[in-house]
């Protein structure tokens, strides 16, 4: 068997192409934040990460200039040999202070900090413990460990007490949640998993990707719910509301050490270039001195999800900028997806097995730099889509 046979077999992702159904990979001309153009047309931006609309911010692209200038385009290198800075320590210093941890250690990404991180604490006598609706960065970090995966379903606290219940005490036991999760823009229930990974001794460590910048007046949804002291590590990434690229973990000074020396996507990865490193810098200070950023992206998500329910759509349990507008059905959502596109919304469509059969859905996302303009726009494009497809 040739070891490229299924590649050859894989027809699907070509057959949409040749059907004008084929939604990914879409080659973006310009990119301002809220706008985007493709083949000279301008879509209004309601499927980025961008949270606060920082990508453009005058200060975090001079910052990234100033640093390219005095570092040069690159480190050449793994932070471990050649390719540490004293930007990369700032950066570090700060972000810790930013969370309430003693330490914080920072990656080239965010799926690196994942991957490296669970994978050098779960070893052979170790067990990670996941939320089904879990980011896949953390599910493949869970596999590269040694240790043993359990599973539970999504928010389901009594799932959870059973599967910790059922570990045998002398193994090593940690939890490892979203904060927000990826695509139903919902909320780890942080308040009632804590007590239940400390009853059974285990560890949290929350993924807040999505969380930083937007929930816990930017601090993360650890400090939305008053329990930073109580997450063993917090984990973020650059791309999103820090306009950047890279991503960190913060917790205990010995276990970011542990970290520092045993992650294998840090040790043989090089580092973030110092304009990265210095535009995640200028990002987390806009953060601190803007908080009107963080009101106005879920001021916005708030009118969106519900003037979406009052048309007839359904928006599940978000409370946060992500908000899915559940279909249910792949043409259905695909056939949605193109028609807002056409008319300039560019949203994502999601399918399985990114979302499980049945639920089925378009992502979409806001910006606190979106205009009430826009928003009318958009939801004026949602409303004919739905009517036309009878979604409404």
């Amino acid at each position: 068997m040739d070891v490229f046979q299924k590649c050859r077999n894989y027809t699907q992702a070509k057959d949409a192409i040749r059907e004008g159904f084929y939604p990914y990979f879409i080659p973006l001309d310009e990119n301002e934040g809220t706008e985007v153009e493709y083949a000279g047309k301008r879509l209004i931006m309601c499927g980025s990460n961008n949270y606060l609309g920082l990508t453009t911010h005058p200060k975090i692209k001079e910052s990234a200039k100033k640093a390219i200038n005095r570092f040069g385009t690159s480190c050449t290198g793994s932070r471990f040999l050649n390719g540490n800075l004293s930007l990369h320590e700032k950066l570090e210093s700060e972000l810790a202070e930013f969370v309430g941890k003693d330490e914080a250690l920072v990656f080239s990404t965010g799926m690196q900090v994942n991957l490296g991180t669970i994978s050098a604490l779960i070893g052979r006598n170790d067990v990670v413990i996941l939320d089904k609706d879990d980011h896949a960065s953390i599910v493949d970090g869970a596999r590269l460990g040694y240790g043993k995966i359990e599973r539970f379903r999504h928010n389901d606290i009594e799932h959870l007490e059973r599967v910790l219940k059922s570990i045998p005490e002398n193994l090593g036991k940690l939890v490892v949640v979203d904060g927000v999760f990826s695509m139903g823009g919902d909320l780890a229930d942080l308040p009632r998993i804590i007590p239940v990974v400390e009853k059974y001794q285990a560890r949290i460590m929350v993924d807040d990707a999505h969380g930083m910048g937007v929930t816990g007046n930017g601090r993360g949804t650890a400090v939305e719910f008053g329990l930073s002291d109580k997450v063993d590590l917090i984990m973020s990434t650059f791309s999103k509301s820090f306009a950047s690229l890279g991503g960190f973990i913060a917790g205990d000074e010995d276990v970011i050490h542990f970290i520092k020396h045993n992650a294998r996507s840090l040790i043989f990865s090089a580092s973030i270039p110092a304009a990265n490193a210095a535009a995640a810098l200028a990002a987390l200070e806009i953060i601190r001195t803007e908080p009107e950023r963080v009101m106005r992206v879920n001021k916005i998500a708030e009118r969106i999800r519900s003037e979406l329910k009052s048309m007839g759509f359904n928006v599940g349990t978000s409370v946060t900028p992500i908000v899915p507008v559940i279909i249910g059905d792949d043409e259905k959502t695909f056939i949605s997806w193109k028609m807002l596109f056409e008319r300039g919304v560019f949203v994502n469509p999601i399918i399985a097995p990114a979302v499980p059969p049945g639920s089925q859905l378009l992502r979409t996302s806001y910006m606190a730099t979106h205009t009430d303009q826009q928003i009318d726009f958009v939801l004026g494009v949602f409303q004919d889509v739905g009517k036309k497809l009878e979604l409404i």
